[in-house]
């Protein structure tokens, strides 16, 4: 292959850049490479900056591992560690401990992270009106984020005729 620049030598250093996802090659000879050297070659790739990079990427991997090891519950010495490897909390103050991590975890599972469990049907009459003034609320809050004031309005009116049902019960 013959060198791009002097298109005499045979080229020996042989480039790929990667720019805004084309592929550009370059073929030069000795001679044009150690001219480029300094200005080109160097200018864009920094061995130090590269390793840097990896040593930064690993420092970070290792420390998450070191917090996750390090967060523990008190009253049950539950650790992060331990719960992602058996799927199991130690106990009920697990939940408060783990709480920073353990509210996306249950969001991307059960679509909550709060639990909302089986109401009983003789008491539970103000439990399913106060949910339920609770999805009127933020079906309100959508509607007004919407403009959609006659929904909203709707709404207001039902969540007011509710809760005067909660008070009176």
């Amino acid at each position: 292959m013959i060198c791009d620049d002097c298109k005499k030598r045979d080229a020996v250093v042989h480039m790929t850049k990667m720019i805004h996802g084309y592929k550009e090659e370059l073929h030069l000879c000795d001679v044009c490479a150690k001219a480029r050297e300094s200005s080109e070659v160097v200018n864009e790739f920094s061995i130090p900056s590269f390793l840097t990079s990896i040593l930064d990427a690993n420092f970070n991997s290792n420390l998450k591992a070191n917090y996750n090891a390090i967060i523990q519950c008190n009253h049950c010495g539950t650790t992060y560690n331990k719960f992602k490897e058996s799927g199991r909390l130690g106990c009920d103050e697990c939940h408060q401990v783990f709480k920073e991590k353990l509210n996306p975890l249950l969001r991307r599972i059960h679509g909550n992270s709060k639990h909302v469990g089986k109401v009983p049907k003789r008491t539970g009459g103000a439990i399913h009106l106060k949910r339920k003034v609770s999805q009127l609320k933020q079906k309100l809050q959508e509607a007004i984020a919407e403009e959609a004031f006659e929904k909203a309005v709707n709404y207001r009116d039902e969540i007011r005729a509710l809760e005067e049902e909660i008070n009176k019960g």
